[in-house]
């Protein structure tokens, strides 16, 4: 272990608490901070461990990103089995990207075309194939792409496991954090809501957007965080309908991304818009265009119970490339994950223990996540 034995980690969504539950491995003593762990973004997430089918145009910096941390995701994941003595709620089944009419097909193809030229897996499959592989798509489907290493975790189950680990091996503080504390240049501890000081050797923010209110940062640091929220709908299939779908469905309809995601216990998770407007709760239209696409795709959903609907604000940075990086002795920020943070949660997480330990990370990775990387000044 090296010399630094305490940190504090400051916030408790999927890329605080799986790198809080790596820092425990190693025999790190562990502050976790946060008033409602689990409660944020990632509650909301529907768990696509999408690492192709997410692969967007002028978006480069995040292609080996996700495909990194798609490919850690199944060791993460047997680890924290292991670890807790029950499933945590990790599927590895292929995902069906699907098309709902002639130009969504030609927009597949073309992703396709980008996808295959990164040396990614995915396979063009004929409608009536599709339909064997799940009965419940309907007439609208006109193509279909496999992806059979694009694989699901929930994350509830997920980071409810990471808490039943964490809980006996670490401190959790249900507080917020407003500042940083600092002895000469280097952070050495966290100042709470409630006036309290904590003290470590070193302090990890994972907070999200909340991150750049945190009093006590690197004045040289620019942190453009911007909420991206997304509308999200679980429903509850009924019995006579069960299994309605075996692997993710994804999807284009006239030219809309939309998803579903079936769930072991029978409920499925619809989604996700991404807007960035000022509505705080889910938005009536985000959650028409949702179901309206869904059934293009999968009528069945329309027979489904609709038991809740959630819209939560995702940290998006410019580039949409997470801020990962130390800030300073005895700092390291982890944030700016915008819709990947479930999938990105494997390598970011392993990325920031490695900083908060004082290893090196790979160069290449490192450059990309610079955090200083919208800033005049540099660290």
């Amino acid at each position: 272990m090296d010399e630094h034995r305490s940190v504090i980690v400051v916030g408790a969504g999927i890329i605080g608490l799986t790198t809080a539950w790596e820092l425990v491995e190693e025999g790190w003593d562990v502050t976790l901070c946060d008033p409602e762990p689990g409660m944020g973004a990632s509650r909301a997430a529907a768990g696509m461990l999408a690492a192709i089918a997410e692969v967007t145009w002028d978006q480069s910096a995040l292609y080996p990103l996700m495909v990194a941390s798609g490919r850690a995701w199944p060791e993460l994941a047997a680890r924290v089995e292991a670890a807790v003595g029950h499933p945590v709620g990790y599927l590895p089944v292929e995902t069906l990207v699907c098309a709902g009419d002639a130009a969504d097909r030609q927009a597949l193809a073309d992703l396709a075309d980008l996808q295959h030229s990164l040396g990614m897996e995915i396979e063009s499959i004929t409608p009536s194939a599709a339909r064997r592989l799940e009965p419940a798509l309907g007439p609208g489907v006109v193509g279909a792409m496999r992806i059979p290493t694009d694989h699901q975790v929930d994350p509830r189950v997920f980071m409810a496991a990471l808490l039943e680990l964490l809980t006996p091996r670490a401190t959790l503080v249900r507080r917020r954090v407003t500042a940083l504390t600092r002895q000469d240049d280097r952070v050495v501890g966290v100042r709470l809501e409630d006036g309290t000081l904590l003290a470590a050797d070193e302090v990890l923010v994972t907070a999200g957007l909340d991150a750049g209110a945190i009093e006590g940062l690197p004045p040289s640091l620019r942190l453009p965080l911007r909420p991206v929220r997304g509308d999200i709908i679980r429903v509850r299939v009924p019995e006579r309908l069960r299994p309605l779908l075996t692997r993710t469905v994804r999807g284009i309809v006239h030219g809309f991304p939309v998803y579903l995601v079936p769930r072991a216990d029978g409920t499925m998770v619809i989604g996700a818009t991404s807007r960035e407007d000022d509505l705080a709760g889910p938005s009536a239209g985000g959650i028409y265009q949702l179901l309206r696409d869904a059934q293009r795709l999968v009528p069945g959903v329309l027979e489904c119970e609709v038991y809740e609907v959630l819209a939560r604000p995702r940290p998006g940075s410019p580039d949409d490339v997470p801020l990962v990086g130390r800030l300073g002795p005895g700092l390291t920020l982890s944030t700016g994950y915008f819709r990947h943070g479930i999938l990105l949660a494997a390598l970011g997480a392993r990325l920031a223990a490695d900083l908060v330990a004082g290893r090196t990370p790979a160069p290449d990775v490192a450059a990309g996540v610079d955090p200083y990387r919208f800033s005049e000044v540099t660290a």
